[in-house]
């Protein structure tokens, strides 16, 4: 078995992150892995149109991962939240304040609409702007009819136009399993992606002392096999379900 414990996936700290993504911006994760879209990327002058083929609006740098990428997906998620002038405020109305946005902020026009994403410690909030909302003017937000429960639950409150600045610090909780897979399938994504047999996978994720007693038909071995096809069944196009674009 070959030493890979020197490439770059093997150190599972260095996907961390993953496990505080969402669905929009798991879909970017393995869409950006996907060989066909980077050389779609390369090619993008000549095919300037071909990013709507792979569900988004506009071309995103495949080397660029969710914590710096911002993909303006071809169909709004469940997780944007869209908000209009009110017609007809009430006194204590809450105003768009730009500048009361906790976390990093960034700003995306998709060809239609502003898109504003805000980033901080264990949340990521999306606003689709309309274009006669200004800052200062008394706002009403929408979600999608039908939305999933958790995105019409956090729409009410908004927190990202409560508070005043960025938690230095906040507790997260375990991450939960849905989490964990996640974090397991992208990093076995890029192991398969480099060459490396199930074995060199399993001890990347999991630890020498875990494959200590590999065997052909093992409960190990198979678990990452799934985990590698899963994987790649995502990169391939699964990722649509995760962006809700398909």
């Amino acid at each position: 078995m070959a030493d890979r414990s020197a490439e770059h996936w093997y150190p599972t700290a260095a996907y961390l992150y993953v496990l505080y993504l969402d669905g929009p911006a798991l879909a970017w994760e393995y869409l950006r892995r996907n060989p066909d879209y980077r050389l779609d990327w390369l090619r993008r002058h000549r095919r300037s149109d071909a990013a709507q083929s792979w569900g988004l609006r506009l071309w995103e740098d495949p080397s660029r991962d969710a914590r710096d990428a911002h993909p303006a997906w071809f169909l709004d998620h469940d997780s944007v939240i869209q908000l209009y002038p009110d017609a007809s405020p009430p006194p204590d109305a809450k105003t768009f304040d730009f500048w009361r946005i906790p976390g990093r902020k960034h700003l995306i026009h998709d060809g239609r609409r502003l898109i504003l994403v805000a980033h901080w410690p264990g949340h990521c909030a999306r606003f689709a702007l309309a274009d006669n909302l200004v800052d200062g003017m008394a706002f009403v937000y929408a979600v999608r009819v039908g939305a999933a429960p958790h995105a019409r639950s956090r729409a009410p409150d908004m927190p990202a136009f409560t508070a005043t600045a960025t938690p230095a610090a906040m507790a997260r909780g375990r991450p939960t399993p849905a989490a964990l897979l996640e974090l397991h399938t992208v990093q076995a994504l890029d192991a398969t992606l480099a060459g490396a047999s199930l074995r060199e996978i399993a001890e990347g994720l999991f630890g020498s002392d875990a494959v200590a007693g590999w065997y052909a038909d093992g409960g190990l071995r198979s678990r990452v096999r799934r985990l590698a096809q899963r994987g790649q069944s995502l990169m391939r196009g699964g990722y649509r379900r995760l962006a809700q674009i398909e």
